[in-house]
């Protein structure tokens, strides 16, 4: 194993336990009400810096001294958001960005990132498989709205039910162009199953909301279906 990797997953490792597992729920609060003012939040800072520097190495302590104050400056950021999902992605990919930042600044040459940078421009693989991962999230989720809405609009609780639908539609298209591009068929049988188990298990069994459930999960596993196969198409006309 590459020596700078290990180095770089132990980073992510200290972040994890700093953030996930040595963050008591009560320094959150703390945080959102006092802000810059918590003591928690600089005693937080301390820590996942402090974890930092023993995972690096302690040479690196100035690595661990940036990810300690950037650690404050981000969450102290953080406290003024309100707690939704879009700020704590946010704030963990403005975390994993500077992680990111000591490892090229301890193990990278700068025409190693121009090669890098270059060879995901030029990548012809890359930009199909992300198109399609794109396609497949929120334009996917557009056209199956409303290809649906016709039914959906005869529910009583249609808005609600269109939001956590198009949530679920995104992970499971996600989910089917995985298993396609790794050849797991039978995870995809599974993935199928398992949805129809648990949709069709609910205590209050409405005949408009089924049909409503079972024409979105099947326009969305076709739109799968055939994405994944253009994605193969095309892959194969680069080996070929």
């Amino acid at each position: 194993m590459n020596p700078a990797l290990t180095w770089l997953i132990k980073l992510v490792l200290s972040h994890l336990l700093a953030d996930f597992v040595l963050q008591p729920k009560s320094w959150v609060m703390q945080r959102q009400q006092q802000h810059f003012a918590a003591p928690s939040l600089y005693l937080h800072g301390a820590i996942a810096g402090a974890l930092a520097w023993i995972f690096m190495g302690l040479q690196y302590w100035y690595f661990a001294l940036a990810i300690s104050v950037t650690h404050i400056l981000i969450d102290g950021w953080k406290s003024y958001r309100p707690a939704v999902f879009i700020y704590f992605l946010v704030d963990q990919v403005l975390h994993l960005l500077v992680l990111l930042a000591c490892f090229c600044f301890a193990f990278c040459e700068w025409a190693d990132i121009t090669a890098f940078l270059a060879g995901v421009r030029d990548n012809y693989s890359f930009w199909v498989v992300a198109t399609a991962f794109l396609f497949l999230s929120f334009p996917s989720g557009i056209a199956i709205d409303q290809m649906t809405r016709k039914w959906r609009e005869e529910l009583p609780d249609a808005a609600g039910l269109a939001n956590a639908g198009k949530w679920i539609g995104i992970l499971e298209r996600t989910l089917i162009l995985i298993f396609l591009l790794q050849n797991q068929y039978a995870a995809i049988g599974l993935l199928i199953t398992a949805k129809g188990l648990l949709r069709f298990s609910e205590k209050e069994k409405q005949e408009q909301k089924t049909e409503y459930v079972l024409i979105g999960s099947l326009i969305s596993v076709c739109f799968s279906i055939v994405t994944g196969i253009a994605v193969n198409y095309f892959l194969q006309l680069k080996q070929g």
